[in-house]
């Protein structure tokens, strides 16, 4: 949202400018201003600056004139705008509002893709089953959007460990890996014992009984043996995406990105 000449900006930048406030002190202060009020919607517009990853909409419990208040005021924004958890109903809400909107039915994403050309490494998103696949494309998808190029590699599960071998070349090409497993967990160990990399796991919700709604794979991957696996929450595809972006900038710097 690009502020008015009558908005508070305007008399910030000219105490800048004439040196009533010092660089820093202006740093500081865009940090904390940057809010866009709506009733009762209040959109972090200074995001993407602080933390260089942009406001993410959560979708459960919005109502449509909510969604549409956000689509309106995300609409001169440059960054990738990204809306989690959406359901197809909503989906059809915002695209009417939002001039290049996109939706994935696979990993419940509404997208619209950023028009400042963010360039950020390379990630691997692997998962063990096809049942994880709403997890690992929420992953895919959210590291693409947020600059990454991305290399999916699915249904590579330790149940069949040649899958996973199969395609450790390309994985080790990846400045980070996020594992994507439900039941056991067992894929992430496995990786990030063959990787030279960080890996993100993921623990999903898939599994029987004793699986207990994700908690034993989260377990599983908090307890794992390799010290180069960090967790993200149960289904949290978003977070392990918008993680291993981050994480793979360093690969970038390093030259390993394209």
């Amino acid at each position: 949202m690009i502020p008015t000449p009558e908005s508070p900006y305007r008399d910030f930048l000219e105490k800048i400018r004439s040196g009533q406030l010092s660089v820093e002190e202006g740093l500081e202060t865009l940090s904390s201003m940057a809010t866009l009020h709506m009733d009762d919607i209040r959109l972090d517009v200074h995001r993407a600056y602080r933390c260089g990853i942009g406001e993410v909409i959560y979708c459960p419990g919005k109502t449509a004139k909510q969604l549409e208040k956000i689509a309106g005021g995300c609409s001169d924004r440059d960054e990738a705008l990204i809306f989690s958890r959406m359901d197809e109903a909503q989906a059809r809400t915002v695209g009417a509002a939002l001039a290049g909107f996109a939706y994935d039915e696979v990993s419940r994403i509404g997208y619209r893709r950023g028009s400042n050309h963010l360039r950020r490494g390379s990630v691997g998103v692997i998962c063990g089953g096809a049942a994880d696949l709403p997890v690992a494309c929420e992953a895919a998808l959210v590291a693409e959007l947020c600059g990454c190029r991305v290399t999916r590699h699915f249904d590579v599960g330790v149940a069949g460990l040649h899958r996973l071998l199969a395609v450790l070349p390309e994985l080790r090409n990846s400045d980070v890996v996020v594992a994507v497993a439900g039941m056991e967990a067992a894929l992430p160990t496995v990786a990030a014992g063959l990787l030279r990399t960080v890996v993100v796991a993921v623990p999903t919700s898939v599994g029987y009984g004793s699986s207990w709604g994700g908690l034993a794979a989260l377990l599983g991957i908090l307890n794992s043996c390799c010290p180069n696996v960090v967790a993200v929450n149960i289904d949290n595809g978003l977070g392990a995406g918008i993680s291993a972006a981050l994480i793979s900038e360093g690969g970038l710097h390093r030259g390993g990105g394209e």
